[in-house]
């Protein structure tokens, strides 16, 4: 499982990974620098009025929706992993799995649409958390990273095994193998917690999921 990140490492240099990796950490920094500006705009409004209300909530408001980004930053990764994911599957394929046949699974849309969905349930999870993050921050935390390993694990493998088989196939196949793909996605949340690293994510993220649906046919 984690060598399938490993190998996804040492193919960063790979001349075929530079476009979907730029444009990739270029998607998740406009949509960071989003997240940033929506929350000072929140901010805003809560730090409204006068008196010692006022400012305990600006206070409350302003660690609220830094927290906020830090974790809606995740959701985010997976949404531009969609949208890159089939030009960095296809260099991996073709540099680690050449005997592989040309995929015929779900279109490009289909697949960057379904990486849309499960990053939206992951912001609804993550805003239900983030309160009781604040309460409970170790119970909070964990419950976030959970959602947040879950989330990019079971989005970046269904992503790319929707390139090679249909969405019933590629479900089965993910329930079987779901003990590995959430354990990706744990090491996966954690490079997304890591400023700069987070923004390679999308590309590694993929590359890795790519390894861990063809290895066993390679070795089989």
């Amino acid at each position: 499982m984690l060598n399938a990140l490993l190998l996804a490492l040492r193919q960063i240099p790979d001349p075929a990974f530079r476009r979907p990796l730029l444009l990739g950490a270029l998607g998740a920094l406009l949509g960071l620098v989003g997240l940033a500006l929506l929350s000072g705009w929140a901010l805003g409004a809560v730090a409204g009025g006068e008196g010692w209300f006022a400012t305990a909530a600006a206070a409350a408001g302003a660690v609220l929706v830094v927290v906020a980004a830090y974790w809606l930053f995740i959701p985010l990764l997976l949404a531009v992993s969609g949208i890159f994911l089939d030009g960095v599957a296809e260099a991996v394929e073709r540099r680690h799995y050449p005997t592989l046949p040309p995929p015929s699974g779900a279109s490009t849309v289909t697949q960057a649409w379904s990486a849309a969905i499960l990053a939206a349930k992951m912001v609804g999870l993550t805003l239900i958390l983030l309160p009781l993050s604040l309460l409970l921050p170790i119970i909070g935390v964990l419950g976030l990273w959970a959602v947040a390993a879950i989330g990019l694990g079971e989005g970046l493998f269904e992503g790319v095994a929707l390139r090679r088989m249909g969405r019933d196939a590629a479900e089965a196949l993910r329930q079987r193998r779901r003990g590995e793909i959430w354990t990706l996605g744990g090491a996966l949340a954690l490079l997304a917690a890591v400023p700069v690293l987070n923004l390679l994510v999308p590309v590694l993220g993929t590359a890795a999921m790519t390894h861990l649906l063809n290895r066993p046919r390679r070795a089989g």
